[in-house]
């Protein structure tokens, strides 16, 4: 797999200790050694494996050390905090399929050395023009108040790869609220529908500072110059026939507004790529106990299937310079998931802030709080009251093959009563690439007997009544009741997937009170159970016991407050190589469980181990 981000509030937690494949890496930063005085221009060491931009201490982003450095490993990938004075911070991580003969460099673990000077270079790039050469088209237009306009039609196949607006500076704050909208190829609605503020990362685009770039980021800016406001979008918009692209006035009318693209031929195959979009969601009033639904693709343009990469978001969170909302954490589910595949731990540290950014503007490559007063009593006008951020997802994209459901907590508990706006940035094809083509619910004798499920050692069917792990407030999701094993050896099991398959996705719901559940998975013909082959381990970390740990000073000794909590319904997946399944209509599967050593937290009593099966679900990938 691959480590593609890291972030943790300020320096906290340093030293950090990373183990890649049994290999001990230890990373600080400048304050590591001295937290209680915080050294000014903190940088990452070893620098030399962890340049800026690509990572960024507190002091540049008011609040957070943020690492996108990619590090890969082939077996095994540990994280741990030396330190736990407030140690918050979460990762995001890609695992790939033994074997996996799609990645553009294969994976060796990774040993402190520098990233490539071509990716540092284009970083560097971040606030200025990134579009290859290609063919401009363009159009100065006039928006009417209150109604639409066509403002280019271009033909394909084809990319944008530069969409820019530019307009007088002195109707930067109406320019916000005006709406752009694209259709691809006559589909029956746009892909693209959202105003301009949000789709160019600039939420409100009020410049209390007099900034010349607002937006500094590498996929987007925004800047000022020559009393003008200049926006441009680097993000990639594949069509294959035509896009339309129109503008929808909004209030007073606008005059002189210049619209632009960059635009490549495009050859690639339309099953190898996907349509842009940009989905816009007005939550006027958020609905106590429930989380704010960002982009649900089984709801939009239609409905239906969609086969993509989840790629940023763009979002206002208050109207009224009230930065408390942002203790809700992102949570986003994937492929018909019930327990979301990632999950933050607070709105602002999703947009690469922390501590609310100390009430500062900034921008970054790929993050950023562009617009906002400190406070309400601080606040220039009600522009100024309106808080804004984006975060762009790139070696940290996030693929779906069915569907994907974004999320986001208003409040610590889905209680604050903040107006929010946001776009999701999104790939997308409408047609599964992941098929649903079994299911198997252990404990139900009919259902283990018609997949041929065998476990010797296996405990006689559980019923477990519980909530599930990842999900809002204790009162808002029901208790769940279920049926399920667990097992402490071996167990078999024979499932359909589709012969087109270039590999399979297997799902498990479990019972998380088990702590460190691991196992080896074997595959074999389903005609020849003598031809298993080993394709990997399949790991999932933690329980629904944690400890906390949170001392007075940076320098006191952690802490062991034991705490758990009745949310034992969980979900993990892991992948099957399509060297193994590629051309079988079914397959015969072997779970191994491997005991664990390693203690839950120190201290603790070693864990007795097991594996929990309460149901399985069987996803084949076909293009």
């Amino acid at each position: 797999g691959m480590l593609v981000f890291s972030r943790t509030n300020h320096w906290h937690g340093s030293p950090w200790h990373e183990t890649i494949d049994d290999a001990s890496h230890v990373i600080t930063e400048s304050s590591t050694t001295t937290p209680e005085q915080p050294v000014p221009d903190s940088i990452f060491l070893p620098a030399g494996a962890l340049p800026s931009p690509l990572a960024i201490t507190w002091s540049m982003t008011h609040g957070a050390d943020l690492d996108w450095v990619p590090a890969p490993f082939t077996r095994s990938l540990r994280i741990s905090d030396e330190r736990t004075h407030y140690g918050t911070g979460y990762y995001i991580y890609h695992l790939y399929p033994a074997g996996a003969d799609h990645l553009s460099t294969a994976i060796a673990p990774w040993h402190e050395e520098a990233p490539p000077d071509d990716v540092l270079a284009i970083f560097a790039l971040a606030g200025t023009d990134i579009a290859p050469a290609g063919e401009t088209t363009e159009a100065t237009i006039d928006v009417p108040a209150g109604a639409a306009i066509q403002a280019l039609e271009l033909r394909g196949p084809a990319q944008i790869r530069r969409l820019t607006i530019d307009a007088p500076a002195l109707d930067a704050v109406a320019l916000a609220h005006v709406r752009l909208a694209i259709t691809w190829d006559d589909r029956s609605t746009p892909s693209v529908d959202a105003p301009l503020g949000l789709l160019f990362a600039g939420g409100s685009l009020y410049n209390r500072d007099g900034r010349s770039n607002l937006v500094d980021g590498l996929l987007a800016n925004v800047s000022f110059a020559d009393g003008r406001i200049h926006m441009n979008l680097y993000l990639p918009m594949p069509f294959f026939a035509s896009a339309r692209i129109v503008i929808r006035g909004v209030g007073d009318p606008i005059r002189d507004v210049h619209v632009a693209t960059t635009t490549l031929v495009d050859a690639t195959p339309p099953n190898l790529e996907g349509y842009f979009h940009a989905t816009y969601v007005d939550h006027a009033t958020p609905t106590s106990g429930s989380d704010l639904i960002l982009l649900d693709t089984a709801q939009t343009e239609g409905g239906g299937d969609w086969c993509g990469s989840f790629v940023g978001t763009s979002f206002t969170f208050s109207d009224r310079a009230d930065l408390g909302t942002l203790e809700g954490d992102p949570r986003f589910f994937f492929d018909d998931a019930r327990s979301p595949q990632a999950h933050g731990t607070g709105t602002e540290e999703w947009a690469g802030g922390g501590d609310y950014w100390g009430g500062q503007t900034g921008s970054l490559p790929l993050a950023g709080h562009p617009t906002g007063a400190p406070s309400l009593a601080a606040a220039q006008n009600a522009d100024d009251a309106v808080e804004s951020a984006y975060r762009f997802l790139i070696a940290d994209a996030m693929p779906f093959g069915k569907n994907a459901r974004i999320q986001l907590e208003h409040g610590a508990v889905d209680t604050s009563i903040e107006h929010y706006q946001t776009v999701t940035y999104w790939y997308g094809r409408p047609a599964a690439c992941l098929v649903l083509t079994d299911t198997l619910h252990v404990g139900d004798a009919i259902d283990e007997q018609a997949h041929r499920y065998a476990s010797p050692t296996a405990s006689p069917p559980m019923m477990i009544a519980s909530r599930w792990d990842g999900l809002g407030p204790d009162a808002s999701d029901p208790v769940e009741v279920d049926t399920g094993r667990v097992m402490s050896e071996k167990s078999m099991l024979a499932v359909a997937i589709d012969p087109r398959n270039r590999g399979v996705l297997l799902r498990r719901k479990l019972d998380y009170a088990l702590a460190d559940q691991r196992a080896e998975v074997w595959i074999a013909d389903d005609r020849d159970d003598a031809s298993f082959v080993r394709v990997g381990v399949w790991y999932l970390a933690g329980s629904t016991t944690c400890i906390y740990s949170n001392p007075p000073g940076e320098l006191d000794p952690g802490q062991t407050n034991v705490q758990a909590v009745d949310r034992r319904w969980k979900e993990d997946e892991f992948l099957v190589p399509r060297s193994v399944t590629e051309g079988r209509s079914a397959i015969r599967i072997q779970i191994r469980s491997v005991p664990n050593a390693i203690p839950l937290y120190p201290g603790a009593a070693p864990s007795p181990g097991g594996w929990s099966e309460v149901r399985y679900a069987v996803y084949s990938y076909v293009l």
